[in-house]
């Protein structure tokens, strides 16, 4: 059984929707970042960790795309030009959405504060609606890459997601319907339950 480390309201909720559209089991052991539960795997402190027997893997794209792998689900084959696709979609969550996310939340309270400079919000705000409606156009529908889910959708609803709780502007009605869509499947549902 895996073991996943991390809490609710994180990166390690991707992991916890994955392992559940796999249908894997997986005990959640609930760590704070830079607690000494987490610390215990992963030294660096970050959260998610995966456990999978005796080894241990840190970072919510790394786990996802090990799993998708490894499960041969929720993912293209490597060295398919539809993975190719997938990882440059991947990649773009990653910079274009996550790392914007990741900037404001640093800025307005994760940071201390004679670092913080909310002033940049702003900034951050149009930079993530310009971002979102181009992926609008990129968008296939029903899922980022037309009929087959991967990762890079779990990636993309937990930022929009991210986005919603965190006051982001986001007038692209295709995409705010498409993670609503997304967040009512069983599996993203039995897995915020999970997490509670």
């Amino acid at each position: 059984m895996y073991k996943v480390y991390g809490v609710l309201a994180s990166r390690a909720f991707r992991v916890m929707w994955l392992l559940e559209e796999l249908g894997q089991e997986y005990e959640l052991i609930r760590a704070a970042p830079h607690s000494a539960d987490i610390k215990g795997v992963n030294p660096g402190g970050k959260i998610p960790a995966l456990q999978d027997g005796d080894e241990v893997i840190a970072d919510s794209t790394a786990i996802m795309t090990y799993l998708a792998d490894k499960h041969g689900q929720m993912t293209f084959r490597a060295g398919t030009i539809q993975r190719a696709r997938q990882d440059a979609l991947t990649n773009l969550l990653l910079d274009e959405f996550d790392a914007v996310l990741w900037t404001a939340s640093r800025m307005t309270g994760l940071l201390p504060e004679q670092y913080r400079v909310p002033t940049v919000v702003p900034t951050l705000h149009f930079e993530f609606e310009r971002n979102l409606a181009k992926l609008g156009e990129r968008f296939e529908g029903p899922f980022l890459m037309g009929e087959t889910m991967t990762i890079a959708d779990i990636l993309a609803v937990h930022c929009l997601n991210w986005a919603k709780v965190a006051k982001f502007p986001m007038s692209n009605a295709v995409m705010v319907d498409y993670a609503k869509t997304l967040s009512a499947r069983p599996a993203y549902v039995k897995a915020r339950e999970r997490g509670m």
